[in-house]
């Protein structure tokens, strides 16, 4: 299965990222997905289930311990990993 992942971090900070949100961006960037994109209000990833349920779990633990207050989470199925929509 595939899925694609949609997260923020808060709380936010416009003026520079905020050490909660940098935890974030190295747990999925070192993580092997399919696809990583980082912005400054939110973030996608991509890949095998198994992979960015990994990545996920990563991304929770060490943004919450950065001092992230609160994570927001969307997880889309994008089909399964042979290329057939769900």
């Amino acid at each position: 299965m595939r899925l694609r992942a949609e997260f923020t971090t808060e709380p936010f900070d416009l003026d520079e990222p905020p050490p909660h949100a940098v935890a974030a961006r190295e747990a999925v960037q070192g993580s092997g997905l399919d696809a990583v994109d980082v912005g400054p209000f939110g973030n996608t990833v991509e890949g095998g289930a198994d992979a960015v349920l990994a990545a996920l779990g990563e991304v929770l633990r060490s943004s919450l311990a950065a001092g992230a207050t609160r994570v927001s989470l969307q997880v889309n199925v994008l089909g399964e990993a042979g290329g057939q929509e769900p």
